[in-house]
């Protein structure tokens, strides 16, 4: 009987035998070998919050001692920077709900030189270090400001500002503060006419990541003036916008920052300030690339960078080297790319970074000609 029902069964398939008997192999479902990719955890021990975690855990368990001292650092440095967080996070929601996201956007149309211009000198009073100034990065990404200006913003801002310079003018003379503090303007110039000139060629077009608190749109403007609904809470759905976007680059932000300043805590923590700097000693145009290099990952706060230096100095260290390290510490450190990284695409983290480097080392070799 069996046999009759197999032989109709397959006749009723065009001759092509089935085999459905539940001890078969054919019709179990294929084994998975496991890989990391479909580990079901993998999104979870990958996250940028699982590493804000992870790195206090870490330094209770193997450096009970120092845990303390470790996550204060780190809560002092969010808390300091928390503000900056609020005001950009309140600042995105309200331009996108109320429609002003391109009408911002627009006022620098036609002006990108004197967006730059502005930018740079703006920056170089801003008293922002290389973590505090991405909540304006984002903002300004956020509103359709165009990457020339932002790049300017972004080089100058973290270099120098009024009790910046008065600390560097006493640790290491108004010659270096005063360096310093053109090098900052002219590093952001310098930047910002790089980015528009490639923005020209075609370069750069959709520069921030997608998800990034920068990107997405607004309601966009009244459809029967055309312009920003400033008191967008009289509509439900400019009111439902500001509360979306408040929540989403609130956890984006806040993320990012707490990721920068763990990171930052381990570095003073584990790498000590002298032990980074005396690596870049000595004199002549390998010691100003050396420190550039040094600089960039390293993490040198400006009001702790020039007495370190001041004592370098004195024990042979040239001023080029001292200039092109203290600039790149404070563009590009490891905190500062973290958070960097998070905003704007690859290509656009690799010209920052480019720009950082070339700017500490054309800084170091202009300074040490002059002086």
């Amino acid at each position: 009987m069996s046999d009759t029902l197999e032989n109709l069964e397959t006749a009723g398939n065009g001759g092509a035998a089935t085999c459905c008997a539940s001890e078969t192999t054919c019709c179990r479902e294929p084994e998975q070998k496991w890989s990391w990719k479909n580990f079901p955890g993998r999104k979870y021990i990958l996250s940028t919050w699982t590493i804000v975690i992870a790195g206090p855990l870490l330094v209770l368990v193997l450096d009970q001692p120092q845990f303390v001292a470790f996550v204060s650092f780190a809560l002092s440095a969010f808390g300091g920077t928390l503000p900056y967080i609020a005001f950009a996070v309140a600042l995105i929601a309200w331009l996108k709900a109320s429609g002003a996201e391109a009408y911002v956007g627009k006022a620098f149309e036609g002006r990108e030189t004197q967006a730059i211009f502005l930018a740079a000198l703006f920056g170089g009073l801003a008293p922002f270090c290389s973590c505090e100034v991405i909540p304006f990065i984002a903002g300004l990404l956020a509103v359709g400001a165009p990457l020339s200006a932002i790049m300017a913003f972004w080089l100058s801002s973290p270099l120098i500002d009024p009790p910046t310079l008065l600390i560097t003018a006493g640790a290491l003379g108004w010659p270096f503060a005063i360096g310093k503090a053109v090098f900052a303007v002219a590093l952001g110039l310098f930047g910002g006419g790089l980015v528009a000139l490639a923005r020209h060629t075609g370069a750069f077009s959709n520069p921030v990541k997608v998800g990034s608190s920068a990107s997405g749109c607004g309601c966009g403007s009244s459809p029967k003036t055309g312009r920003p609904v400033w008191k967008f809470w009289h509509e439900s759905e400019r009111s439902d916008r500001f509360v979306t976007e408040l929540k989403a680059n609130a956890a984006f932000l806040i993320k990012w920052l707490a990721l920068a300043y763990v990171l930052e805590a381990a570095l003073v923590t584990y790498v000590p300030a002298n032990l980074i700097a005396g690596v870049v000693g000595g004199e002549g145009l390998g010691s100003i690339v050396i420190s550039a290099l040094v600089g960039m990952p390293a993490y040198l706060n400006s009001y702790v960078a020039p007495p370190l230096l001041a004592g370098l100095m004195d024990q042979g260290m040239s001023v080029g080297a001292a200039m092109a390290f203290m600039i790149a510490g404070a563009v590009s450190s490891i905190p500062a790319m973290a958070a960097v990284w998070s905003l704007v695409k690859p290509q656009v983290f690799a010209m920052y970074l480019g720009l950082g480097f070339v700017g500490a080392v054309l800084s170091g070799l202009i300074f040490q000609a002059v002086v």
